[in-house]
């Protein structure tokens, strides 16, 4: 899909214009001059389909009535309240890497206030443009600006 819509992939998995030619993907001709922004759509073949009725599939998201909170979604949320349960007291360390503000009140305000209401707690934030800790938390975390990747082969 990437490569479909004109960027290039280096031996480092960096996205990268290409340089002016005609590639094909998927059977389908595309010409980008190299500079110029990337088209921001797909071909519909490379759309994945569900395996049981054929229809696109979408990510689970909590846009739409099409989000699965089905018992196995219901199981897995007992199992990490239970957890935060079990370590609430013990030295316990919230990693976020590159969460944006998609659905900031799932992961990212739910880490905030359990750091600032928890005396062991602490909060890491990995992330290319968002690095950020409110100023309640900020002693007791550490925000890395930049690329994931590149980030953990240094650590």
């Amino acid at each position: 899909m990437v490569e479909a819509q004109g960027y290039l992939i280096s031996d480092h998995t960096a996205f990268q214009t290409p340089p002016p030619q005609k590639h094909t993907i998927s059977g389908e001709i595309l010409t980008l001059p190299h500079g110029t922004s990337p088209r921001m759509t797909i071909p519909s073949s490379l759309v994945p389909r569900c395996p049981k009725c054929g229809r696109p599939m979408t990510m689970n998201l909590r846009a739409d009535d099409t989000f699965v909170e089905d018992g196995g979604w219901h199981l897995a949320s007992e199992r990490y309240s239970e957890f935060l349960r079990r370590h609430k007291h013990t030295r316990i360390l919230f990693l976020k890497l590159g969460v944006g503000y998609n659905t900031p009140g799932i992961i990212k305000y739910s880490f905030w206030h359990m750091t600032a209401q928890w005396e062991n707690a602490s909060y890491a934030c990995l992330n290319y443009g968002e690095a950020y800790a409110p100023e309640e938390i900020r002693r007791k975390s550490v925000c890395i600006n930049g690329d994931i990747a590149k980030i953990l082969q240094t650590l």
